[in-house]
């Protein structure tokens, strides 16, 4: 549950707990919030105070091409920078058998390129849509 504390008609604070007894002002508040697409995100917020609940809404706006290659690049790398850790960790862990695999890595960095080499082909949301 939310509550928010209205004073002037403006709402000046936002608690997601029970505000202090007693003090004046404080009324529920619920958020509203559209059901995203895959080429959206959440923007900012205003209040409805005129609704019991008051209403805190959401506003929405598209993600172009160029962020949304930017989100899924970001997770290539994460995904290749995560082989390459743990290959690293075999050199410093307890077991005297794991090594390093620079074969793994340079698997995992073959599909990291093809996969950048793709995404930086892609100019349309459709053909992100297809990954």
């Amino acid at each position: 549950m939310l509550f928010v504390k209205i004073v002037n008609n403006e709402v000046t604070q936002v608690w997601d707990t029970q505000p202090p007894a007693g003090e004046s002002g404080w009324k529920s508040a619920i958020e509203v919030r559209p059901v995203l697409t895959s080429r959206q995100q959440y923007t900012e917020h205003s209040f409805d105070i005129t609704k019991d609940p008051v209403e805190i809404v959401w506003g929405v706006r598209e993600i172009s091409v160029d962020e949304r290659k930017g989100q899924y690049a970001s997770r290539y790398k994460a995904a290749f920078q995560q082989v390459v850790n743990d290959e690293m960790r075999k050199e410093v862990d307890e077991f005297p058998t794991t090594q390093y695999d620079a074969a793994v890595v340079d698997a995992a960095r073959v599909e990291f390129e093809a996969k950048m080499t793709a995404l930086a082909a892609i100019t349309t949301h459709e053909e992100l849509d297809a990954l």
